[in-house]
């Protein structure tokens, strides 16, 4: 057996193993649900926060209007994003965590502490990692910076193969107005970047 068949199917074992947790099931609103998609030879890493309702309730990722805005900053096809072999699609919680009073409850640490850095060993030819949220930013770049800043920095993030966005939710559509630059000046490198990798 080849070192690629070799490390597919230790990523499947992986993978099979994160979808059947129930770790955190006693503090969860729904039963668990993992959600995640990954391969070995993922080139491309999208570091999110954690499921929706609506990604929990068809079990796909980032289903959603959220999806369709991260779809077309990358601008990518839905074949290409939900093609493990493209995109690897690993959240910091796999699980759909509640809803508090300002919107979605935070990832359950155990998750990510439990999975992450087992997951992160086994995808050896991701090319660029793509970080959406506070919790994300702060397991892979160990900072507390707020995510405008780090998204202004994103030529100097690129040179490291990776790239702060803000959360492609409808509800950032007034943080998106007044960071216009963001659309004009980010959006057209990282599309160009995406499809270079790709293809």
């Amino acid at each position: 057996m080849n070192n690629n068949s070799e490390n597919n199917n230790h990523i499947n074992q992986l993978l099979r193993s994160i979808k059947s947790c129930t770790l955190c099931e006693n503090d969860l609103p729904l039963n668990p649900l993992p959600i995640l998609q990954a391969s070995s030879n993922s080139k491309i890493l999208i570091a999110g926060q954690a499921p929706g309702i609506v990604t929990h309730e068809k079990g796909i990722p980032f289903n959603d209007k959220s999806g369709e805005r991260l779809r077309k900053w990358l601008g990518v096809t839905e074949e290409q994003f939900y093609n493990p072999e493209l995109f690897a699609i690993i959240p910091m919680g796999f699980c759909y965590p509640g809803t508090g009073k300002s919107g979605d409850l935070p990832p359950l640490p155990l998750c990510a502490k439990t999975w992450r850095p087992t997951l992160m060993e086994r995808l050896e030819h991701v090319e660029l990692t793509i970080i959406l949220g506070k919790h994300a930013t702060k397991w892979h770049l160990n900072t507390n910076v707020p995510i405008t800043e780090l998204t202004s920095q994103w030529q100097s993030l690129l040179k490291e193969k990776q790239l702060v966005l803000p959360h492609p939710s409808p509800r950032n559509n007034i943080w998106l107005k007044r960071n216009e630059w963001f659309e004009t000046d980010v959006l057209p490198k990282l599309q160009l970047m995406v499809q270079k990798i790709l293809t």
